[in-house]
């Protein structure tokens, strides 16, 4: 499909009119309230989990705590494909985010894979919380992934800030 970019290092993360889109969506406040509040959730799950795996006592709160974060993703999902579209015109693996795209599927899954372990007997409290902890792995390996491509944005918004100011054409995508 010749009229898709794919991202590298030359392009920017967004055109100037995806840019404009990304301004203007109201996903974009959604997505980065819920995108640290996600995090401040796992980091609070992970730390029951673990707990529970350590010492076999607070099984309730870290199965309410995966619940939740689970919730949470799949808040962050639904509300991350409205942006896209919003912004790139498709619900999800837009070309500037496939691979985001791409491991937010294991991590869906993963999380999707704990709460039917959790209302049938496939798994035990112990194997539950493991396939929890592979689904946190995940997690942060896609939140690094976004971390990552919104700093090369945001260092390359600066870059084309200079070449503008020199006189240059600039840098069309930008963060905020």
């Amino acid at each position: 499909m010749s009229h898709q970019r794919r991202p590298s290092q030359a392009q920017p993360l967004y055109t100037a009119e995806e840019r404009r889109r990304r301004d203007a969506s109201r996903w974009t406040l959604v997505q980065g309230i819920l995108a640290p509040l996600q995090f401040l959730v796992f980091l609070i799950s992970l730390a029951l989990v673990l707990r529970y795996l350590a010492t076999g006592e607070g099984y309730g709160a870290a199965t309410v705590s995966v619940v939740v974060k689970t919730l949470v993703l799949y808040t962050i999902m639904v509300t991350g494909s409205l942006w896209e579209h919003d912004v790139y015109g498709r619900y999800l693996f837009a070309p500037a985010f496939y691979w985001e795209d791409m491991v937010s599927m294991l991590v869906l899954a993963l999380h999707s894979a704990y709460l039917v372990s959790l209302f049938t007997t496939w798994l035990t409290p112990v194997e539950q919380m493991g396939l929890a902890l592979a689904a946190y792995a995940a997690y942060v390996v896609n939140a690094v992934q976004f971390v990552l491509k919104l700093r090369a944005a945001r260092k390359g918004a600066a870059a084309g800030a200079a070449t503008s100011a020199a006189g240059g054409a600039g840098i069309a995508g930008s963060m905020p």
